[in-house]
C-alpha cells in the first residue's frame, strides 16, 4: 500500500543545507535537514496537514505552550541500507506512546494514518540525508505543543504536531560516571513521569548540572518517597547485572516505557539470560557493588541504544565496575544494532519499511 498524500499539501525548497553538512562530524540534534511536517488541530480536529522547508514558526506570545507547558515528544531513528531502502524501528510503539503522553496532558490524540503518511512523505523528500556510512541514521523527532493565545489556566483548544528530521552518527557519550539521587526527584506516584513531556527534561537540568559539576555525567534517579529504590539513569531506562541476571525497574507512572527498554528485554531473553523486572534497592546495588556481584550498569535509550556505565556515587561513596570481554550490554547493543540497520535477521517483526512515493 502507497502512501496516502491527498491531504498533505507539500512544497519543497528550492535550496539544500545537505552541501554544508560535514556527515563524518555530526553533533547530535544541531543539524536539521531542508523539509518539515506540521499539522494543526483546530475547531476539533487535526487539519492543514503540510510539508514545506524547514524554517521558524510564529507563535503568540501567550500561546499555552509558553505558560503551561502542554508540550510532548518522541524520539525515533531512520536507517538506510545500500540499496536505499529505508528503515524505522518499532515506530508504532513510538506513536502509542506519544498518544499515551497527549492523553496524560489534555492533548489531542494524533491519527495513526497522518503520522505514518506524514513522516514517511517527509523521508522520502530528504532520503539523500539519510546515510548509509557504519552507525548513520536519522533521528526523527515528533511533537506536540499548545499555540492557542490566553493565559487562561486551562487546556489549549489548538495545537501543531510537527516531524523534523536530524542526521545523527553513532552516539558515544565515553565513560559515564553517574550519582544515585538522595534528594531531587524526577516524577512522583501519580505525576506524568510516565509521559514524554517536556517538563520532566526541564526539571532534570539543575540537579545534573549539579552532578556534572561534581564530576558525574548523569544522574540515577530514585522514588521520590523513600529514595531507596532505583528508577531511571538521566533520560534512559537502566539496567544491573548482578551476577548472571539483568535487572530493571518495573513501568509505573514514574517510569517512561522505554522501547529501547523493551528491545533489551527481548534481546536478552532470547539470548537466555535471567531478566528479573522488579524494584531495585539502592542497597542491594551498594551491597553488590562491594561484594563483586555486581558487574554491570547501563542505560537504555533511543539516542545512545546501549550507554555503559563505569561507576556509580552514593552517599560518600564511589563505586567501580568490573570491564568485561563480553558484556551483556555490548552483545545486546550489537544484537539491537544489527537488526536496526539490516545486518541481521528481524525474528521479533520490528523493522518497519519506509513507503517508496
Amino acid at each position: 500500500m502507497g502512501i496516502n498524500n491527498q491531504n498533505i499539501t507539500i512544497k519543497k525548497s528550492t535550496t539544500t543545507k545537505i552541501n554544508e553538512v560535514d556527515f563524518s562530524n555530526l553533533s547530535f540534534g544541531e543539524n536539521f535537514t531542508d523539509h518539515m511536517f506540521e499539522c494543526d488541530y483546530i475547531d476539533g480536529k487535526w487539519t492543514n496537514a503540510q510539508i514545506r522547508p524547514y524554517g521558524p514558526i510564529s507563535l503568540d506570545p501567550s500561546a499555552k505552550v509558553f505558560h503551561y507547558g502542554q508540550a510532548i515528544f518522541e524520539g525515533m531513528k531512520a536507517y538506510k541500507s545500500v540499496d536505499g531502502a529505508v528503515w524505522l524501528f518499532r515506530p508504532e510503539d513510538n506513536l502509542i506512546r506519544l498518544n499515551k503522553s497527549a492523553v496524560r496532558l489534555a492533548i489531542p490524540e494524533f491519527p495513526k494514518d497522518l503520522f505514518f503518511d506524514g513522516m514517511e512523505l517527509l523521508l522520502n523528500i530528504d532520503k539523500e540525508w539519510i546515510q548509509t556510512t557504519e552507525g548513520s541514521s536519522m533521528y526523527i523527532r515528533p511533537f506536540i505543543i499548545a499555540t492557542e493565545p490566553g493565559v487562561s489556566a486551562s487546556p489549549a483548544k489548538r495545537y501543531k504536531f510537527m516531524f523534523i528530521l536530524s542526521p545523527a552518527q553513532s552516539y558515544y557519550s565515553g565513560e559515564v560516571k553517574v550519582l544515585f539521587a538522595d534528594k531531587f526527584s524526577r516524577s512522583a506516584s501519580g505525576g506524568v513521569g510516565f509521559a514524554k513531556c517536556a517538563g520532566n527534561y526541564a526539571g532534570q537540568f539543575y540537579p545534573t548540572k549539579l552532578a556534572n559539576e561534581a564530576g558525574y555525567q548523569q544522574v540515577v534517579w530514585t522514588d521520590s518517597s523513600t529514595h531507596e529504590k532505583l528508577e531511571e539513569a538521566g533520560t534512559m531506562n537502566v539496567f544491573f547485572r548482578v551476577g548472571d541476571t539483568l535487572i530493571t525497574a518495573p513501568t509505573s507512572d514514574r517510569i517512561l516505557d522505554g522501547i529501547t527498554r523493551k528491545s533489551v528485554i527481548a534481546i536478552a531473553e532470547k539470548e537466555g539470560y535471567n531478566v528479573e523486572v522488579r524494584d531495585i534497592s539502592v542497597y542491594e546495588i551498594e551491597e553488590a557493588a562491594k561484594n563483586g556481584t555486581l558487574l554491570e550498569m547501563f542505560g537504555a535509550g533511543t539516542a545512545a541504544v546501549i550507554n555503559p556505565i563505569v561507576s556509580f556515587h552514593f552517599k560518600g561513596n564511589d563505586y567501580d565496575l568490573p570491564k568485561l570481554e563480553n558484556s551483556y550490554a555490548s552483545i545486546i547493543k550489537k544484537k539491537i544494532t544489527d537488526i536496526q540497520t539490516g545486518k541481521a535477521e528481524d525474528p521479533f517483526g520490528w523493522k518497519y519499511a519506509v513507503r517508496s512515493i
